[in-house]
């Protein structure tokens, strides 16, 4: 069985149960608390907390989905048989729809009917600090097979705690196969809300949260004895000379498919945040490139077969493949021309310590992990956690000397946080500016644009909204005309505080459906009556569209299913 009709066996099985079937969302979440998404769940917070209703938005209490994650901490571990940086997760997800009888028993039924698998043994909650044992799946998984193995563990492998610094959890149930050491299937049941204080407090709508690694699964249903024999990496593995060893292949094969994917949904290479990961993952795979001394072709190939394998899956990535490979050969081209110079300065340096690493990374670009694979004994002492401390250490050093420049501290207002006045005045323009951009869609496309998110930075803005197809050259011409044409005319943005049920009686736009407090701010651009955008918003926003500059569209893409994405600057 190959890879997608695993993915279509799941889907159909979840759909012919009352499931509405939800597109991935984007590598890039609108949870700040996180940099990517890393679970299925995550882009379905709002639906376990109450704050937006399933029924309303999916028809149906219950939902499945084949999501995109990416997790940071496993890249030190990439290269052993199981870890991955990027992954796909399937997930089914019940808000007050089902319990734990249900989710047990289509799990049972999916894995081994659906599947022809044979369950090892199944793990359940042994209860720890005040939170009681899980008895009840205990039983349920003894009904429906008596001779099942049960074993009870503690928090650290049956208790899903909340992704970002806050959110639902709760205990959780693990499906163990026969042949594969590892599980294939976590069950989260949702019954408890942990605050940033880490204090649980029971949820009103108990939900049900399910994630199985589709890379592990393929693995298990093809009788591989890993992840990298299966058919969505043996085509990129194989592209490699066999002068590589079996685990920096899997490092390349691994960080390359991440990077495509990463790049895909928008990100860049740099040195801050989700272009700090990007960077990492495409120079250590260009370190050993370098050491092989292989053709420019063979990652290029690599790059070809990745959007080969998942095309189907996901449009977006043969409609960007140029611009991909652009992305991919801007980075290349920059980190080759000091990579020899910096390997040869590693080479030199007689210990390696978290300053002496730094020195090499700031100065060169090599990734930690390089550094330490490369250094070896010199480099013993050198830990990752180490290593980044030095890192923020100069960030701070430079983030203080950019404040003693322009005056002024860490500024957070609203929803946004700058380093210095100047650059919150810039990211405020922006915000304002997406505002104008957004109610200048509306207009064009004469219908309303729901948000799904946006970041905006000192250099430009970013938003997402759901929208079935690409927008067209005009389209994007005449909203920019449109936004520019309210900057010229220099309206006034005010701000109103009122109670929510009258904000959305005078036409103010809310955001992803959320449950907004009593009392909420509206910012108006444009007279109060016949105004030009009314949202409900947290500031801070220019007193006069004069302000913001000339609007300048770069760029409208495709996210995920549904969603499309916009980039503008101001000049």
């Amino acid at each position: 069985m190959v890879h997608n009709e695993i993915r279509e066996k799941f889907l159909k099985f979840f759909e012919s149960r009352g499931h509405k079937l939800v597109p991935s969302s984007s590598l890039l979440p609108t949870d700040p608390s996180v940099l990517f998404t890393t679970a299925g769940m995550q882009q379905f917070k709002p639906y376990y907390t109450g704050q937006a209703d399933a029924q309303e938005d999916f028809g149906s209490l219950n939902a499945v989905s084949i999501q995109k994650c990416i997790r940071t901490s496993a890249i030190g571990e990439v290269g052993d048989e199981s870890h991955l940086t990027f992954f796909e997760m399937l997930g089914n997800f019940s808000f007050g729809g089902y319990w734990k009888k249900e989710a047990i028993e289509y799990a049972h039924e999916f894995i081994t009917k659906e599947l022809g698998l044979n369950i090892d043994y199944v793990s359940v909650f042994e209860g720890e600090n005040g939170i009681p044992a899980d008895t009840e799946s205990e039983k349920i998984w003894k009904s429906i097979d008596p001779t099942l193995e049960v074993r009870r563990f503690g928090r650290e492998d049956n208790f899903w705690g909340p992704t970002g610094e806050e959110g639902p959890c709760g205990p959780s149930t693990e499906v163990f196969v026969k042949g594969i050491k590892y599980e294939i299937w976590n069950i989260v049941f949702n019954e408890f809300y942990c605050s940033k204080d880490k204090k649980f407090t029971p949820l009103d709508i108990k939900g049900i949260d399910t994630g199985m690694g589709l890379e592990r699964l393929t693995s298990a249903v093809q009788n591989k004895s890993n992840i990298f024999e299966t058919d969505l990496f043996e085509p990129l593995m194989s592209l490699l000379p066999d002068l590589i060893d079996i685990r920096k292949k899997r490092v390349i094969s691994d960080h390359l498919r991440a990077a495509v994917f990463l790049l895909t949904d928008g990100v860049l290479a740099s040195n801050k945040e989700q272009g700090y990961i990007l960077r990492r993952l495409l120079r250590r795979a260009m370190v050993y490139e370098n050491q092989a001394n292989l053709p420019p072709h063979i990652f290029e190939d690599i790059i070809a077969k990745i959007i080969e394998i998942y095309g189907n899956e996901y449009s977006e990535l043969k409609a960007k493949k140029d611009e991909i490979m652009n992305s991919y050969h801007t980075e290349s081209n920059k980190f080759m021309k000091a990579l020899s110079s910096g390997i040869k300065e590693l080479q030199k340096t007689t210990v390696i310590d978290s300053e002496s690493a730094f020195k090499l990374y700031e100065s060169y670009g090599l990734p930690f992990e390089v550094i330490k694979e490369v250094g070896a004994e010199k480099a013993s002492s050198l830990t990752r956690e180490g290593f980044e401390m030095e890192r923020k250490r100069h960030q701070e050093i430079s983030r203080a000397g950019a404040e003693k420049k322009f005056g002024g501290h860490g500024i957070v207002e609203g929803d946004l946080t700058a380093a210095n006045k100047e650059e919150m005045w810039q990211k405020t323009r922006l915000h304002t500016a997406t505002h104008i951009i957004v109610a200048a869609l509306k207009k064009v496309l004469k219908q309303d644009l729901p948000q799904a998110g946006s970041d905006i930075n000192a250099e430009r803005l970013r938003f997402d909204f759901t929208f079935p197809r690409k927008l067209t050259d005009d389209e994007l011409r005449e909203a920019e005309k449109i936004a520019n044409q309210i900057v010229e005319q220099d309206v006034v943005v005010t701000k109103t505080e009122m109670p929510y049920e009258d904000a959305i009686k005078s036409g103010a736009a809310g955001f992803f459906k959320l449950k907004y407090p009593p009392m909420v701010k509206v910012f108006t651009i444009g007279p109060d009556t016949g105004y030009f955008s009314r949202e409900i918003c947290g500031g801070p926003h220019v007193s006069r569209t004069a302000e913001i500059g000339r609007i300048k569209i770069t760029k409208e893409e495709s996210v995920s299913g549904g969603n499309r994405r916009i980039r503008a600057v101001i000049e």
